[in-house]
């Protein structure tokens, strides 16, 4: 029997010692098959037939999902799907699992909500509701491995891209960071950690060991235009931020992203293009350009680039010496894309591209 005195735990969030002490009437080797089960098996306790049936059904009780199956959107053929959980307290985050022929990426959530206020992100349209705990952010990434694995394909990438400011829950994304690398065994060099240039948290990136990536959500090159983009410039404008960011690359020694959502008239212009240039090179090696044409979102009246106007910016970037790339953006139709994510159960359509009942 599990230790009778302690109460049901978050089967992601217990730690090694919690688990110990959960199995402490247990033979000492069992606490450690669990923890193989639920990391490299990825299997819930009643799966883990290498332990006795009412342990199982002890464990399956005691270690409680945190995330409950709402609904699942698919898109792209069946190569992107998007979960929408519901937690505790009522609030819903998603995640979205892309599939490629050789892998598979997860782009998980670190908020219920976002409270920076980027309004062209439908996520920062919603507002905030709470921070996700390590447990939550983990079990995302379990959860999506298992729908991978169901189709031939091994986890390889997580981004913490989906829904909120990752360095503004910066203990419990950095707690699932280790996790995810020390026991899910993902490179740490596949792990990217997106922020909209919260100076506190990419300094305190600086302070770990692992060589994670840092991409920063930049969509403007100067002060001005960023503070009415992202309301967060105005408390760590565009000159702090590099800092941080020169400061983080002298300790990791790894290439630096800058996001850029292209906005037709706003943010596409040669001017534009130009800053932008200017602020790459100010990292040596000069930072690398990730451009996404804005997705639609409800709140938000302005289009993204046209893919001519997204084209003409690349080529300037790369006349002015930037090493950029234009993200594909994928599961757009299901409000899956970049900056899409708001936790809102989708509409049922005749056509094959969303929700599914199964719970994966």
């Amino acid at each position: 029997m599990i230790a009778p005195n302690l109460d049901a735990a978050s089967r992601y969030g217990i730690d090694r010692a919690g688990l110990g002490a959960l199995l402490a009437d247990q033979p000492p080797y069992r606490a450690e098959q669990v923890w193989k089960g639920l990391y490299e098996l990825l299997a819930t306790p009643e799966e883990m037939t290498n332990l006795p049936r009412r342990l199982r059904e002890e464990l399956e009780q005691a270690l409680r999902p945190d995330l409950q199956f709402v609904t699942e959107s698919v898109s792209d053929g069946g190569e992107t799907l998007k979960f929408l959980w519901s937690l505790t307290g009522d609030a819903r985050v998603e995640t979205v699992l892309m599939l490629y022929p050789d892998r598979a990426t997860v782009c998980v959530s670190s908020q219920a909500g976002c409270a920076m206020g980027c309004g062209f992100c439908a996520t920062g349209q919603s507002g905030f509701t709470r921070h996700l705990t390590a447990g939550e952010i983990i079990e995302q990434v379990v959860r999506a491995a298992r729908r991978a694995r169901d189709g031939g394909r091994r986890v390889s990438n997580v981004v913490f891209m989906g829904m909120g400011e990752p360095l503004a829950n910066e203990a419990a994304v950095w707690a699932a960071a280790e996790r995810l690398h020390g026991d899910l065994g993902l490179s740490a060099r596949h792990l990217t950690i997106s922020t909209i240039g919260i100076v506190p948290g990419i300094r305190k990136l600086a302070e770990h060991r692992l060589p994670v990536t840092l991409a920063v959500s930049l969509h403007a090159a100067n002060d001005e235009l960023r503070d009415r983009l992202v309301p967060i410039n105005r408390r760590y404008p565009l000159g702090e931020v590099l800092s941080a960011c020169a400061d983080l690359l002298a300790v990791s020694r790894r290439r630096i992203s800058f996001e850029w959502a292209l906005i037709d008239g706003v943010n596409d212009r040669a001017v534009d293009a130009a800053e932008l240039a200017a602020l790459a090179r100010r990292l040596r090696p000069a930072a690398h350009v990730n451009l996404i044409p804005l997705n639609p979102t409800r709140g938000w009246p302005t289009a993204g680039s046209p893919p001519t106007q997204v084209a003409e910016f690349r080529r300037r970037l790369a006349s002015l010496g930037v090493n950029v790339t234009v993200r594909s953006n994928r599961g757009t139709d299901i409000d899956a894309a970049c900056g899409q994510l708001a936790a809102t159960t989708p509409v049922e359509l005749s056509s094959p591209r969303c929700a599914r009942t199964a719970s994966g």
